[in-house]
């Protein structure tokens, strides 16, 4: 193994340092018997490791930053401080040196663990990234989740980006800084460097490198985007985007079709390309019958975070005990059919926009225009359920630009006239599908099955639903099948309602959900040609 040397981002002193270590060495120290609290891991009745990630079981989006200077001040999208808006909250290079300086301190004289990895397929626009840390399992979850390079290509390995996961200090003087609270990840993009403290969530490794990608891409007139895809065996790629629990993995996870990747993809001339080396599931109410792929998946080297497991290593999967974001990272081999040997695909025929919909006002599928494409894409609708965040009783609309605004460092536009753009050149169909609720709202109707899910996504792929015949639903403005062969609920979601009022009432509700929230983008001539492709009062 070569020598690491830390000096040049200022950690001069070191006990040890293991750098790229196998995932038969990973598993022992991270299972250490003298390990305590958050830094421990448990072994599982699958063989996975098992981990906590104490308070922070997801994001903190409150606690990013991006240092404002002359590269970002007029590049980055900057928080303005409204709930619909960016997550870029702009940091002094003062705050940053502070950042840095108590980063450096905590991980200064330990043992150190540094894993080198790329992010991105493409070897001319990939980024080399470098993690430092101090935790065994934070460098298991990113050998998990970024592309491992070749012994070849880590011998003249030279980091684009650093990441120092300082997970054990935080910023106790933060409001000195200005900062939201003590916890922190925050960006330089002149430096090239992330500083993480105080979240011990593995997600902000990823997340943070996939913002950074989502800066960088868009600029070259690249797409990045929060989507999974696939492949056919006649060689025909799907896009799916979608948020947090709508089934973007678990339906991009088909046995019919090769996997590309479930989470981070780019867009560019030769087609779609997966930014990572691994997956990150979802898995509450994990069942091998309803998943069998992931939960096949779930195995020696793959990681666990914040299930259910007693002493013994046996596995609730169905327990929220500690969140209902439980979660399992594992490398992409892990999954039996994947498209080999590097994650890339062609220009996507088809893009599924995936939406929970717990109001249960809309369609099972829906085709869209460009237009249309464009406008679901800015909207980035989904709903929350009652029970999956505390105080939530009622269904919440959820409206997240380009399915994924926590990750945008530029404006929306920038990423939806992209994908309108790829869209026209390649010609590629633009679907809805609701994976949400059905026959009324959260607590009334039923969520549509995930094998109704399927047969509809099978008659996209399939091309059955592009020369069919469509009518209109009204309000929501969208194109439905007349008809669909298998699938056991109506295509028009009226129909299926036993209160035919509670359902015109719920869908003019939601309709001005979409209206309002689509007023973060009238501000421009293109984001006013758009407003008719959405719900109409």
């Amino acid at each position: 193994m070569k020598e690491i040397n830390l000096d040049g981002i200022g950690i001069t002193q070191t006990n040890e340092i293991f750098y790229n270590l196998s995932y038969d060495e990973l598993f022992k120290h991270e299972t250490d018997s003298s390990l305590e609290g958050f830094d421990k891991g448990l072994v599982s009745e699958l063989g996975a490791v098992s981990v906590d990630t104490g308070r922070f079981t997801g994001r903190s989006p409150k606690d990013k930053y991006i240092i404002e200077d002359d590269v970002t001040k007029d590049t980055v999208w900057w928080a303005t401080g409204e709930a619909s808006g960016s997550d870029n909250k702009k940091l002094s290079p003062e705050a940053w040196a502070h950042l840095k300086e108590i980063s450096v301190k905590q991980l200064n004289g330990k043992k150190l663990y540094v894993m080198d990895g790329f992010c991105g397929t493409n070897a001319d626009t990939r980024m080399c990234v470098r993690l430092v840390t101090e935790v065994a399992w934070m460098a298991h979850f990113f050998k998990n989740m970024f592309i491992r390079p070749t012994d070849e290509e880590l011998e003249n390995f030279k980091p684009d980006w650093t990441i120092l996961n300082a997970c054990k200090t935080t910023c106790t003087d933060f409001k000195k800084y200005g900062m939201h609270s003590e916890v922190f990840g925050a960006f330089n993009i002149k430096e090239r460097m992330t500083c993480i403290g105080g979240t011990w969530y593995g997600g902000e490794n990823k997340k943070g490198i996939f913002s950074i990608m989502n800066y960088f891409l868009p600029l070259k007139n690249i797409g990045a985007f929060h989507c999974s895809a696939n492949q056919g065996k006649d060689g025909d790629t799907a896009l799916f985007f979608g948020l947090s629990g709508t089934g973007k993995t678990s339906l991009s996870t088909d046995p019919k079709r090769a996997l590309i990747g479930d989470d981070e993809h780019g867009w560019d001339d030769e087609g779609i390309f997966n930014f990572e080396g691994g997956c990150y599931a979802k898995c509450i109410d994990l069942t091998e019958e309803k998943e069998p792929g992931i939960y096949a998946a779930i195995k020696r080297d793959a990681l666990l975070e914040n299930l259910d497991i007693d002493e013994s290593g046996k596995i609730d999967f169905t327990s929220d005990k500690k969140t209902q974001n439980t979660r399992v990272s594992y490398p992409i081999h892990h999954i039996d059919n994947i498209v080999k040997p590097i994650s890339k695909g062609g220009h996507p025929k088809n893009i599924i926009f995936l939406t929970c919909d717990a109001f249960g006002v809309l369609p099972p599928v829906a085709k869209l225009t460009k237009e249309q494409a464009m406008y679901h894409y800015l909207s980035g609708y989904t709903a929350k359920v009652a029970g999956t965040e505390l105080g939530v009783k009622e269904p919440q609309a959820t409206f997240s630009a380009c399915f994924g605004k926590a990750f945008l460092l530029v404006h929306p536009m920038k990423y939806a006239e992209i994908l309108s753009q790829k869209m026209e050149e390649h010609g590629s169909n633009a679907y809805l599908i609701n994976t949400g609720w059905v026959s009324g709202k959260y607590g009334v109707g039923y969520r549509i099955p995930i094998k109704d899910n399927r047969v509809t996504i099978d008659a996209i792929l399939e091309g059955s639903l592009e020369n069919t015949e469509y009518e209109m639903l009204p309000t929501l403005n969208l194109s439905i099948p007349k008809s669909l062969p298998g699938l056991e609920s109506d295509v028009n979601p009226r129909n299926s309602w036993e209160d035919k009022e509670a359902y015109d009432e719920t869908a003019q509700k939601l309709a001005e959900m979409f209206i309002n929230n689509f007023k973060n983008f009238i501000d421009t001539e293109k984001g006013m040609d758009l407003v008719s492709s959405g719900p109409q009062l």
